[in-house]
């Protein structure tokens, strides 16, 4: 009898020490990858397509040539640079000069108070941009019965809102007035007419040329 209650006592005592030993315990969860992938472009939490970055669309172009057409004036004009339709980016200028006379028009009144009097034969420096424009009407030759025309600014065209300064000006211009480049016919009734200077009138603009 006293063999058995050792026995027991024995395996009892084994027991505790097991379990003393190596606990039971559940075995640990491991983090689970999430199931979303992500996508370029795309937000990771809730799938949704982020904005992409709006890629330029500018234009570059360079040209010159000589306007005419209406009651008086000539000017030459050149110059050249770059614009985005899209976001109204424009960086334009160049060099003028009146080859004759202009008595109409806006080159025929001076905004400058310092510099007054029309654009005569002789003066002319410099131009540049004071906007980008999306669209103008204009003639050629201001005739009534010239059908009015319209240019619209596009990857091969561009009307401008430009500053004319003469000889003195400094940064405060004589004149401001509508220009339109462009590397193809303005206006079919005048073939050839790819440059306008507003109530100056169009000319064959040479070396035209855009390009993105």
């Amino acid at each position: 009898m006293t063999n058995k209650i050792v026995a027991v006592l024995v395996v009892a005592l084994s027991s505790v020490a097991c379990d003393q030993m190596y606990p039971s315990r559940p075995s640990p969860i491991e983090p689970q990858a999430s199931s979303a992938s992500i996508v370029p472009g795309r937000t990771a939490s809730a799938g949704v397509e982020a904005p992409q970055a709006q890629k330029p669309n500018r234009v570059g172009f360079g040209f010159n040539g000589i306007v005419s057409g209406f009651a008086t004036g000539q000017v030459f004009l050149t110059g050249g640079g770059a614009f985005d339709r899209l976001s109204g980016f424009v960086n334009s200028a160049g060099g003028f000069r009146c080859i004759k006379d202009v008595l109409q028009g806006p080159l025929s009144t001076s905004i400058n108070p310092e510099n007054p009097g029309p654009c005569l034969a002789g003066e002319g420096v410099r131009w540049d941009t004071a906007a980008l424009l999306g669209s103008t009407t204009f003639k050629c030759t201001g005739a009534a019965t010239e059908p009015l025309k319209t240019a619209v600014t596009s990857d091969n065209t561009v009307v401008l809102q430009a500053d004319f300064y003469r000889t003195g000006d400094g940064n405060e211009e004589s004149f401001t007035a509508k220009i339109i480049v462009s590397d193809r016919d303005i206006a079919s009734d005048f073939p050839g007419a790819r440059l306008w200077v507003e109530r100056v009138g169009c000319g064959a603009g040479q070396a035209v040329n855009f390009g993105k």
